[in-house]
């Protein structure tokens, strides 16, 4: 795996996991709804001007993300 690869991976991991805390989910359940709307590619493909923010207010960007996604 390249570093850049290995980055992302860990941007990844992190943002699920902190969306799990926030919204009190099981990781099946945060998984599950990331998924659904394609949250994971979303981040993989804006990692350069994401992983630079809080993760406030990354949380609240995926948050706004997945409400537009239901509409």
């Amino acid at each position: 795996m390249s570093t850049r690869t290995d980055d992302i991976s860990l941007f990844l991991a992190f943002c699920i996991e902190q969306y799990k805390q926030r919204h009190h989910l099981t990781g099946e359940q945060s998984m599950q709804l990331l998924n659904q709307y394609g949250v994971l590619e979303y981040l993989e493909e804006c990692y350069e001007p994401l992983h630079t923010q809080s993760a406030q207010w990354i949380m609240e960007d995926i948050d706004e993300f997945i409400n537009k996604r239901k509409q």
